[in-house]
């Protein structure tokens, strides 16, 4: 079952960022705003996991912001 939330989710955000390509964000961000998904903001493990596999994937990038926070974004390359 965490299987397939996990790619379920993993698949709404890379849906997201091809319809908004400049979208960056941290977890807490992707959860409310990019997928506003109830289940999401009461178990972020599973969002953290299919975030963790776009990473590795080379799908998605993530970086340091100023906020010390984790920040995602598309790879751009890797994504067309």
């Amino acid at each position: 079952m965490y299987e397939w939330r996990r790619s379920r989710i993993a698949r709404a955000v890379l849906n997201y960022l091809r319809r908004n390509p400049e979208a960056q964000d941290t977890i807490e961000g992707i959860a409310e705003w990019w997928l506003a998904d109830q289940f999401l903001r009461m178990h972020p493990s599973t969002l953290k996991g299919a975030l963790n596999e776009l990473v590795a994937r080379g799908f998605i990038l993530q970086h340091k912001g100023k906020d010390s926070q984790i920040h995602y974004r598309v790879n751009r390359p890797k994504f067309r």
